[in-house]
């Protein structure tokens, strides 16, 4: 046991909590700036580790830290999860009161954390990184990532520049209630604002990945787009879904409605054979009567899971194999 063994009996002010996937040629430098930055700001404070089913020897190297630091934390999923799982489990098992999330892959800089301890201490529940200037390609990621966030903003009314960046920091009894499911971190404020949390966003520094390289490519700007149809349904109509699918019913059986008027119209007053003259026009409108019949089953459908959801025990969508830490 170290000497910066943390005394389990006091309040943590703060916790940073870090998914890492791979990353074993940063660890070390990671967790040196993180404690050096993280003892400057005086705080009482944890660094929450998530391996997230690494194949190389970063779970070793953090359990080794672990092992000598009573300040840090390592959670070991069982297998890789993604993202957003072992950012749920990082903030299940964070016990600050301010808890702080980023990258481990040196993209983020430990040495911007105080600005954003700033501006919770300002009085703010949520502070989200802005990456102002971007390093990345411009065609790959600048551009699909301009438009998702210009979308997800609209979307949430949210005013917001950078939705992707998981470089964010929440008063704990904002983030502890929050469920977060599919890939649905980046879009955590948009989440927060239902509960009319304050959000205020900061500009940080965008730098290219010093070592290793990315696991992101284009193929996660189609993840993305079915994110924003996701939130757009959480955020407006999870707890009335039968809106959601009842707005498309409605549009399905009007056009219906209007072909049968046109059809049976064109019957009675000019005596046209129907299935001569509009049998085309007579199966499109049985279609879209069946269709709109089918939205509504399917909000009714919706209703029912929604009630069952928000009763239910809440299941979590990741499992721990272990915790590691020092023994107090």
């Amino acid at each position: 046991m170290g000497s910066s063994d943390q005394d389990s009996t006091k309040p943590i002010d703060c916790s940073v909590v870090v998914p890492l996937y791979n990353e074993a040629l940063v660890i070390e430098e990671l967790y040196s700036r993180l404690t050096k930055t993280m003892g400057e700001t005086g705080l009482h404070y944890e660094l929450v580790f998530v391996d997230d089913g690494s194949s190389d020897n970063t779970l070793e190297l953090l359990k080794d830290i672990a092992g000598k630091d009573g300040k840090v934390v390592v959670v070991e999923l069982r297998r890789n999860f993604g993202q957003t799982p072992a950012l749920a489990a990082g903030f299940d098992a964070a016990r600050g009161q301010i808890i702080i999330s980023m990258d481990g892959d040196l993209q983020h800089s430990p040495e911007e954390i105080p600005s954003f301890l700033e501006k919770i201490d300002a009085g703010y529940d949520v502070v989200s990184g802005w990456r102002k200037h971007r390093v990345d390609n411009l065609l790959m990621r600048k551009l699909p990532s301009r438009a998702a966030n210009w979308l997800a903003s609209k979307i949430s009314g949210v005013d917001i520049h950078d939705f992707g960046t998981t470089f964010k920091a929440y008063r704990r009894e904002v983030i502890e209630e929050l469920n977060l499911y599919g890939e649905m971190h980046r879009f955590i404020p948009a989440l927060l604002s239902r509960s009319g949390v304050r959000i205020i966003e900061i500009p940080i520094k965008n730098i290219v990945r010093p070592k290793g390289s990315s696991s992101y490519g284009i193929s996660r700007t189609f993840r993305v787009v079915f994110d924003l149809i996701t939130l757009r349904f959480l955020l407006g109509y999870i707890t009335r879904p039968l809106h959601f699918f009842g707005r498309a019913a409605s549009y399905c059986i009007l056009a219906s409605l209007l072909l049968a008027a046109y059809i049976l119209y064109d019957k009675f007053v000019y005596n046209v054979p129907i299935f001569v003259a509009h049998g085309p026009l007579a199966g499109l409108a049985a279609i879209l009567l069946l269709v709109g019949l089918i939205f509504v089953a399917t909000g009714l459908i919706g209703e029912m899971i929604s009630r069952v959801y928000f009763e239910s025990t809440g299941k979590k969508i990741y499992s721990v194999r272990k915790v590691h830490c020092s023994a107090p």
